[in-house]
């Protein structure tokens, strides 16, 4: 296994950890405990930039282009619609 494939695999993992993260803070009643989880989910949040930079700096990740300000505002209205 390559270092691309690698970084491609902890970024997944990550991925499916803060889905996880999510469900559980939402559906914990615990205030310590939900703050536990969410500081976890910081963490993780931090680690898959790092991983996402370094991968991008690479060249393993290409990002799509930015959305233009026509579509920002296309879906911020559509959003905003219901």
């Amino acid at each position: 296994m390559n270092e691309k494939d690698i970084m491609n695999d902890c970024l997944s993992m990550i991925k499916g950890s803060l889905t996880g993260y999510a469900a559980i803070i939402s559906e914990t009643d615990n205030p310590q405990l939900r703050q536990t989880f969410q500081e976890m989910r910081d963490m993780d949040e931090q680690r898959q930039y790092e991983l996402y930079q370094t991968a991008k700096q690479k060249g393993y990740y290409q990002p799509a282009q930015p959305a233009s300000e026509n579509d920002i505002m296309m879906i911020k209205n559509q959003l905003s619609q219901g």
